[in-house]
């Protein structure tokens, strides 16, 4: 079954541990070894952390020596980022609405002063 990139981007996302892995790659490349290294779990059980976070675009791997590099790729965040946009009207229109009514609610503030 083909699934699209946002589905497989959000699938890489959808757990604590990758997005950690991530925010750890923000830093700098890692090998499976030194990734390893910083979780109480199995390499295997990185490795499979770090194939799902390729699949979905979100991390490069590349090989130096025997070792395999582990990189963030930002370009695999568009497909995310693409996505969460589609909200950004919603909530601006939101914010427009709390805006007005609490000017609302100030100006009538202001007439009972007056009074």
């Amino acid at each position: 079954m083909h699934q699209d990139a946002t589905q497989l981007a959000f699938r890489g996302l959808a757990d604590p541990t990758r997005r950690q892995i991530l925010v750890m790659l923000t830093e700098r490349d890692q090998s499976i070894a030194e990734l390893a290294d910083q979780f109480e779990m199995t390499r295997a059980a990185v490795k499979k952390h770090l194939s799902i976070l390729e699949e979905g675009g979100l991390i490069k791997v590349r090989a130096s020596g025997r070792e395999r590099i582990n990189q963030l790729d930002a370009a695999g965040m568009h497909a995310v980022q693409f996505w969460l946009r589609q909200f950004d009207r919603v909530w601006a229109g939101r914010l427009e609405r709390l805006v007005a009514a609490a000017e609302a609610v100030e100006k009538e503030k202001q007439k009972g002063s007056k009074s």
